[in-house]
C-alpha cells in the first residue's frame, strides 16, 4: 500500500506548480463551499481572536486561511519529487542569529508557531546552519501516512523526535550541538502543568515542556515566524529571544513567546492553523498557580 501510494503521489509531484496550485484552487471549493471542514471551528476561533472585525473580514481572512491550508498540503507532495534548489528558491531563512549562537558552542532551541509552510522550512534550514536540526513531532496514526510523512521530513538529514518518547530518542544526541524545533503553541494534554495567560483575549493554557526543557539545560532560546510574500514563496525570520533560560523566572520564555505569536498572528492572520480548536478548555480556579501573565485575567474562559 505504502509504495502504491508514494509511486501515485511521485507522478503528481511532478506536475509543474501552476497545475498543482490548480488542484489547490479546486479542492478549496470543495473543502470550504461543500464539505464544510471545520468552517465552523474556524470562524469561532477567528470571532475570538478579532472581536472588533466584521463578519464579512472574518470571512475574508477564513477564505485566505483555508487556500493557505490547502496549499500547504499540495506543496508537501511536491516535496516528493522536488530538488534542494526549487525549495531553496522558494523559501528562504534569515539564520543571522542561528549563525551568531553556533559560534559559542552552545546547542539552542527555536519555538515557533503553527504558520504555514513549516514542512518546507525545516528542509530548507538544515542546509543553511551548521546546527544539527532535530524536530519533536506528533507521529500520525495511520502507518502509511507515518511511513511517508518521516521520509519526507528527514531527506536533509533532519532527526525527528517523537513526542510520545522525546527523553529516550533525544539521549543519543545530548553531547552533540543541535537546535531543536518546537512547535510551541500545541495545545497541552495536563492542563494543571500548563503555563496560562491571556492569549488573543482569551485565558489559554499553553504546554510548559519547551520551556522547562530550556530552563533546565540553560539553553539559549530563538524565535523563529514565517511570512509568505506571494504564493509558493516563504520566508522565515530567526529572533533571539534569551542567551540563557536558567536566568530567566518561570513562565517568562512563554510569556514573551506567546507576546511574539500574537504579533505574528495579527500581522498575517491567514497564516496561522485556526482548524484546530484552540481554545476547547475552560479557566478553572484550581489552575491559577500556573497562572504566569503579568496582565490581568481576561474574560471569563468559558469553553468553545
Amino acid at each position: 500500500m505504502y509504495y502504491l501510494f508514494y509511486g501515485f503521489l511521485y507522478l503528481v509531484s511532478l506536475l509543474p506548480m501552476r497545475i498543482l496550485y490548480f488542484i489547490s484552487d479546486a479542492l478549496y471549493g470543495l473543502v470550504y463551499y461543500i464539505l464544510g471542514y471545520r468552517r465552523k471551528v474556524v470562524m469561532s476561533n477567528l470571532t475570538i481572536a478579532f472581536p472588533d472585525k466584521s463578519e464579512a473580514e472574518l470571512k475574508k481572512i477564513a477564505k485566505k486561511f483555508y487556500h493557505n491550508f490547502i496549499d500547504s498540503f499540495i506543496e508537501v507532495i511536491k516535496l516528493v519529487s522536488a530538488s534542494d534548489a526549487f525549495l531553496q528558491k522558494r523559501f528562504t531563512v534569515d539564520v543571522t542569529a542561528l549563525n551568531d549562537l553556533y559560534t559559542t558552542g552552545k546547542s539552542c532551541q527555536i519555538h515557533l508557531g503553527h504558520t504555514f509552510n513549516w514542512e518546507w522550512g525545516q528542509l530548507v534550514l538544515a542546509r543553511l546552519t551548521k546546527y544539527k536540526i532535530m524536530v519533536v513531532y506528533m507521529p500520525i496514526s495511520s502507518a502509511v501516512i507515518e511511513k511517508l510523512f518521516y521520509k519526507l521530513r528527514t531527506r536533509s538529514g533532519n532527526v525527528f523526535l517523537p513526542a510520545t518518547n522525546m527523553r529516550e530518542s533525544i539521549t543519543p544526541y545530548l553531547q552533540t550541538q543541535y537546535a531543536l524545533g518546537l512547535v510551541a503553541d500545541q495545545n497541552p494534554g495536563n492542563l494543571k502543568a500548563a503555563y496560562w495567560l491571556n492569549f488573543l483575549g482569551r485565558p489559554t493554557p499553553f504546554v510548559s515542556g519547551p520551556e522547562k526543557g530550556a530552563r533546565a539545560a540553560g539553553l539559549p532560546v530563538v524565535f523563529a515566524c514565517i511570512e509568505k510574500p506571494r504564493r509558493g514563496y516563504y520566508h522565515a525570520t530567526v529572533k533571539l529571544a534569551t542567551c540563557d533560560s536558567s536566568q530567566l523566572p518561570e513562565g517568562a520564555l512563554t510569556l514573551e513567546y506567546v507576546r511574539y505569536l500574537e504579533q505574528v498572528i495579527y500581522r498575517n492572520p491567514d497564516m496561522w492553523l485556526w482548524s484546530h480548536r484552540r481554545w476547547k478548555h475552560s479557566w478553572k480556579p484550581e489552575y491559577a498557580p500556573m497562572w504566569v501573565d503579568t496582565q490581568a485575567f481576561a474574560g471569563s474562559g468559558a469553553v468553545v
